[in-house]
Parts: C-alpha cells; structure tokens; sequence
C-alpha cells in the first residue's frame, strides 16, 4: 500500500483509501460533507505561530521544515498519525490531505517524508 500526499480540493476517487486532514485549520470553502475524510488530526499541523511565520513562502521551506520536525519530535500528536497510518497502510492507501495551494512545499509533505522514513 501507499502513502500519498494530496490538496483537500482534490476530487476523491474510489481508490484513495483512508484520508487524513493534517490541517490545524479547516480549509476555506470546504464542506466537511465533501471533504470525505476519514480522520482530522488538527494537533499534528504546526502551530499557529510557526504557521504563520511560513505563509506558505517557498524560500521559508527548509527552516519551516527544521522548525516543524522540532515540534513533531514533543507533539504526541503525531505518534497517533504514525500508528494509525502504519494501522491503515496494513490494507489500504493514505492519503495526508492539506489545504495549501502550493504541492511542494506544506506540512503534509514534511510529515510524509518523516513517516516513510519511520515506518519503511
């Protein structure tokens, strides 16, 4: 099985299996009826403050990434994402879904990155 990363506004497809919103926030203009989700893990996004500090800026990446690792490393947050995505993965695909517009550069893909290398 995989583990992907995709925007919420993504329309879901049969084969998605389970979705995860690793959002803090709820995206804009999203209904919780179409987002599809399966799970909302809030606690495991980064912080408002570091959030915020980013801005989604591409050149703030790398920092961003170091800042928010540090806070995944104290979150108990996200030793309930790593067990349930090792849970998931046993039958079927995960999907880390976000909100941001930009695809390289968001908290989903840091977390991706952080869980292939832990549960592979």
């Amino acid at each position: 099985m995989e583990l992907k990363t995709e925007r919420i506004y993504t329309k879901p497809a049969d084969l998605d299996g389970y979705r995860i919103l690793v959002d803090r926030l709820w995206p804009r203009g999203m209904s919780k009826v179409n987002a599809h989700l399966d799970e909302w893990l809030k606690e495991v996004g980064p912080s408002n403050e570091l959030r915020k500090w980013f801005g989604h800026d591409p050149a703030k990446y790398d920092e961003f990434k170091t800042r928010y690792l540090e806070e995944l490393a104290v979150n108990p947050a996200y030793d309930q994402l790593k067990q349930l995505v090792a849970k998931q993965l046993a039958t079927k695909n995960v999907i880390l879904l976000y909100g941001a517009k930009d695809e390289q550069h968001n908290q989903a893909v840091v977390l991706k990155e952080q869980l292939d290398k832990e549960l592979r």
